[in-house]
C-alpha cells in the first residue's frame, strides 16, 4: 500500500508480444522517445501556424519518434534493475535521445550551408542535439534567421527535456520499478546523496516536475513583463533555457540582443534559482517557509557568486578601464550565468562589457574556476558542483588537522549533518575522474587541431554543461569556427558525460563487461 492508503499501481498482465523482450532500458528508452515526440509535434503546429518552413521536418520527426516510442514500449516490459543495469539504462537513453533528436536539423536542412557536406551536417545536427539535451548551450548555429520558430523552439525544448531529465520523466509514469526508479533518479542526477520527496520513487520524480513546470511558467511570465510584452515566443523559449539553465537563445546576440537592465535583472534571478536544488524550491512551496538560509550548500553558492561577482567587478574596472556601471552589469551577469552552467550572455557585440574573453587574465581565471564549480546538487545546473566542492575543502583541511593530531577522529560536517565516509570517498574519486577526463578531452581535442586555450576553455565548459568557453568559442563566437569536425563529436561526448556526472557513461560498459565474462565461463565448460 502506498501512502495514504492508495495501493501501489501495478502493471497490466503481460501480453504474448511484451513477452518477447524483458528489458527496461528499451522500455525507457521507448517512453523518452515519446515524450520528444510529442515536444515535436508540438513544434510542428507552432512551426505551421507561423513560418511553415521547416513543418514537414519537424513532423516527420516526430512521427519517427513517436513510432519508435511506441513500439519500444509496447514490445517490452521493465525488468528487475540489477546495479550494473542501471547505468546503461541511464546512459543509452540519453545517447540514442540525443542521436534521434537531431532529426529535426537534419530533415530540415539547419546547417547546409555552402560548403558544408553530409558529414559535417550530421555532425553539426548531432552537436546541436547534445549541447540541448545536456543543457549545455554551445552552438554551431550561425544563421539565426533562416529556421523557422517552431524549429527554434524545439532547439529550446531541448533544454527544457534535458534540464530535469528524460528518464526522470520516465520514471515518473513507470511506478512500478519500485527501487529501482530511485536508483535511475540518482544516476540520472546524482549528487553527494540521494534527496526522495515521497516514499514512493513515481511520486517524487512527479513532484520534481511539477516545480519544473511551475518554475519554467513563473519565468515566463517573468520575462514577457520584463521585456515590454513584446513577445510571448520570446518569453516562453528563454523560460525553456532559464528552467534548464542552458545556454539557447532565439537570437545571435543571446541576451544582448534585448539590450535592457529589466531583461537581465530577471534572468539573473531565475538563473540563480535554476542553479539551486529543486527539492528546496518544493518544501518552500509546500510548507509556506523559505528553508534556503538554512542549507549550507545554498549559502555557500551564494558566497560564491557573489565573492567572484566583487573580484571581477574590480579587475574589469581596474584593469580593462570599463565605466563601472558596465563593469557591474556585465561581470554580475556573466559571473551568474557561468556560475549556474547556464550560459548566456548580455554581450551586444563583438568587444562589447559582456564580452569577457576580452577581459584581463585574472577575471578569465575565475570564470574557469566557477565552470568547474558549477550550480548546487539537486538543481537542473552541471558542474562539480558545490556540495562536492565544500567536501574536497573539509577533506584537505582535515588533513592539515591531521599533520598536527594523527591519532584525531575528525568527522567532515555540512551545517549540522555528517557526511560519511563513503560519501567522502566517492566526492575524492568523482574529483579525480573529472580532472582525467579534462586532461584526456584537452589532449583528444588539441590533437584534432583546436587552439590550447580555446580547447582546455571548451573542455571543461564541455563537461560542466556550460556553453560559451573561452577564446574562440567564447559568447559571441562559433564553435564550428573553433572545432574541426572530429573535435565537435569529442566536445558532444563530454557533454553528455558532463550531464550525466560521468559514472553512467563510464559503466554503461559493465553490462557488456560481465556478460562476455560469462560467455567466456560457458566457453571453458
Amino acid at each position: 500500500m502506498a501512502s495514504g492508503g492508495v495501493p501501489e499501481a501495478t502493471p497490466a498482465g503481460p501480453s504474448p508480444l511484451r513477452d518477447w523482450f524483458a528489458s527496461t532500458t528499451l522500455h525507457i528508452l521507448g517512453i523518452a522517445l515519446a515524450a520528444v515526440s510529442l515536444g515535436m509535434l508540438a513544434c510542428a503546429l507552432l512551426e505551421a501556424a507561423t513560418s511553415r518552413r521547416d513543418t514537414l521536418a519537424l513532423g516527420a520527426s516526430a512521427l519517427v519518434a513517436g513510432a519508435a516510442g511506441g513500439l519500444l514500449w509496447y514490445l517490452t516490459r521493465p525488468s528487475a534493475i540489477r546495479k550494473r543495469d542501471i547505468f546503461a539504462t541511464v546512459a543509452w537513453t540519453w545517447i540514442l535521445t540525443t542521436v534521434v533528436g537531431a532529426l529535426p536539423f537534419m530533415l530540415a536542412g539547419t546547417f547546409a550551408v555552402p560548403g558544408a557536406g553530409f558529414v559535417e551536417q550530421v555532425v553539426n545536427s548531432v552537436f546541436e542535439s547534445a549541447s540541448g539535451f545536456s543543457a549545455s548551450g554551445s552552438t554551431v548555429l550561425t544563421d539565426f534567421e533562416s529556421p523557422g520558430r517552431g524549429l527554434m523552439m524545439y532547439r529550446q525544448l531541448t533544454h527544457w527535456y534535458g534540464g530535469m531529465g528524460v528518464v526522470v520523466l520516465a520514471v515518473a509514469v513507470l511506478p512500478f520499478l519500485g527501487v529501482g526508479g530511485l536508483e535511475l533518479i540518482t544516476a540520472e542526477a546524482p549528487g553527494t546523496t540521494s534527496d526522495r520527496l515521497t516514499p514512493r520513487v513515481s511520486e517524487t520524480a512527479r513532484r520534481l516536475w511539477m516545480v519544473y513546470i511551475g518554475f519554467t511558467a513563473c519565468a515566463t511570465v517573468a520575462f514577457f513583463a520584463a521585456d515590454g510584452f513584446s513577445s510571448l515566443y520570446d518569453a516562453v523559449a528563454h523560460a525553456f533555457t532559464l528552467a534548464a539553465t542552458g545556454g539557447f537563445s532565439v537570437h545571435a546576440d543571446s541576451i544582448g540582443h534585448y539590450d535592457s537592465v529589466a531583461v537581465e535583472t530577471v534572468v539573473i534571478v531565475f538563473m540563480v534559482l535554476g542553479g539551486t536544488s529543486f527539492s528546496l524550491h518544493w518544501r518552500a512551496v509546500t510548507t509556506g517557509r523559505v528553508p534556503y538560509h538554512r542549507n549550507s550548500e545554498f549559502r555557500s553558492y551564494l558566497g560564491v557568486l557573489a565573492v567572484a561577482s566583487a573580484v571581477i567587478v574590480i579587475l574589469v574596472w581596474l584593469e580593462n578601464g570599463l565605466p563601472l556601471g558596465s563593469a557591474i552589469r556585465g561581470a554580475v551577469f556573466t559571473v551568474v550565468s557561468l556560475g549556474t552552467s547556464t550560459g548566456l550572455s548580455n554581450a551586444t557585440g563583438s568587444g562589447s562589457p559582456g564580452d569577457y574573453v576580452t577581459w584581463v587574465a585574472g577575471a578569465q581565471l575565475v570564470l574557469l574556476f566557477l565552470m568547474v564549480v558549477g550550480g548546487c546538487t539537486g538543481s537542473t545546473s552541471g558542474g562539480i558542483k558545490v556540495k562536492r566542492m565544500q567536501v574536497l575543502g573539509l577533506v584537505m583541511l582535515r588533513s592539515v588537522q591531521h599533520s598536527q593530531t594523527p591519532r584525531a577522529v575528525i568527522p567532515i560536517r555540512l551545517g549540522r549533518d555528517t557526511v560519511s565516509e563513503n560519501v567522502v570517498s566517492r566526492v575524492a574519486g568523482f574529483f579525480l575522474l573529472h580532472f582525467l577526463l579534462v586532461i584526456a578531452g584537452l589532449l583528444a581535442v588539441t590533437a584534432l587541431g583546436g587552439e590550447l586555450e580555446t580547447s582546455l576553455g571548451s573542455v571543461v565548459s564541455a563537461l560542466g554543461n556550460m556553453g560559451p568557453a573561452l577564446g574562440e568559442a567564447g559568447p559571441t563566437s562559433n564553435y564550428a569556427v573553433a572545432f574541426s569536425q572530429p573535435a565537435r563529436l569529442v566536445l558532444a561526448l563530454l557533454m553528455i558525460i558532463g550531464r550525466l556526472e560521468i559514472l553512467p557513461i563510464l559503466l554503461a560498459v559493465v553490462p557488456y563487461v560481465y556478460r562476455a565474462k560469462d560467455l567466456t565461463r560457458v566457453a571453458r565448460r
